[in-house]
């Protein structure tokens, strides 16, 4: 577990938070530029001097009433930023051993090997950093971050600086440091596409301050937060393959908690391959009975739980609970009211489209 609380106060900003985040997985603090994202950052590494107190599990890093403060180069931690601050005169190798050589070799928890297999940069070793893309080279900057065996990892927007293409190179990689290591993960962004594909955990920032915090998918699936505004609106579900439709190249994924499922385009996942879908506002339709004669292929029954007003006054916000997980629906005032939606009511979801997060 992470635990912080941190106070620091400037001349225009003032930070004042408080935090828990999980032992494992991926934390993202999230919120506008400016809102503090990245001085917890900083504060976390020891890089920014904040008032209060850091622990990383047992290890206390910071703790005022003490006059306890670890400097960054003995926190156990690994940190990587936008650029990815390559040293442009060593080859990719060197870059990585110089960053494993900070650790004793009794603290190696991570071989380079390991580092190296887990970013896909085998081929890399032998080039220069200005011979590499932007995709590449942040690969190798996380590589030579989890070289040094972190028991954390603080990653301070390192797509930002790339284009859409190198984005999606780069993602599949963050996704595997969940799945193969057992590191925690503090994750900057202000990129809601990034956390709905990365994170586990939400921490919703705004002026200095935490707005809220908790899992994902209870997050995203909240009305009153910023997060249920505008085209990136929708929520974030857990599934796995129940079934593949070679002659029509899809596949059928069962959510947990729920006696439906939802059919989406084949990405060649095997049967039983744990998934996480994205299911936006904007595609998901309701009605009060089942619907026949419909290209929407995904019906899912439900119960409105909450309505609330949207970004536009045409517009509003539902809420469906569908078993144990939530939908959220964008429709028309209009449509709401001819419905005479209310929280209660028993429902027909329609998700017209599924992306899947591979």
């Amino acid at each position: 577990m992470i635990e912080a609380r941190l106070q620091l106060q400037r001349a225009a900003f003032a930070l004042d938070v408080s935090l828990v985040l999980p032992g494992r997985g991926i934390s993202a603090l999230l919120g506008p530029s400016g809102c503090g994202k990245t001085t917890v950052l900083r504060a976390l590494a020891g890089l920014e001097r904040a008032t209060g107190q850091v622990r990383m599990g047992d290890a206390l890093w910071q703790d005022d009433a003490t006059r306890r403060f670890v400097p960054t180069h003995k926190r156990a931690l690994g940190y990587v930023i936008q650029e990815a601050a390559l040293f442009p005169h060593l080859d990719v190798r060197r870059n990585l051993d110089y960053g494993q050589r900070r650790v004793a070799v009794a603290r190696r928890r991570i071989v380079l090997e390991q580092a190296v297999a887990l970013l896909g940069i085998g081929h890399l070793l032998a080039r220069k950093p200005d011979t590499l893309s932007g995709g590449e080279r942040q690969r190798v900057a996380i590589a030579r971050a989890l070289a040094t065996s972190p028991e954390l990892l603080l990653m301070d927007e390192p797509l930002a600086a790339l284009d859409a293409a190198r984005k999606a190179e780069v993602l599949p990689y963050l996704q595997r440091l969940h799945r193969e290591l057992a590191i925690p993960v503090v994750y900057v962004s202000h990129a809601i596409d990034e956390v709905a594909q990365l994170a586990h955990h939400l921490v919703l920032m705004d002026q200095g301050r935490i707005v809220a915090d908790g899992p994902l998918a209870d997050m995203l699936a909240r009305l009153d937060l910023p997060t249920a505004r505008g085209e990136g609106a929708g929520v974030v579900l857990e599934g796995r393959v129940a079934e593949l439709d070679a002659r029509w190249h899809l596949a059928r994924l069962q959510l947990g908690g729920v006696e439906g499922s939802l059919w989406t385009r084949d990405h060649g996942l095997a049967l039983g391959s744990d998934v996480r879908v994205r299911v936006l506002a904007r595609d998901v339709s309701l009605a009060t009975a089942p619907q026949i004669g419909t290209s929407i292929g995904n019906q899912l029954h439900g119960t409105v739980e909450a309505i609330a007003d949207d970004e536009h006054p045409a517009l509003a916000l539902v809420r469906v609970r569908v078993g144990t997980l939530p939908l959220v629906a964008r429709l028309t005032r209009r449509s709401a009211h001819k419905l005479a939606l209310a929280p209660g009511l028993r429902v027909w979801a329609q998700v017209k489209t599924v992306a899947l997060m591979e």
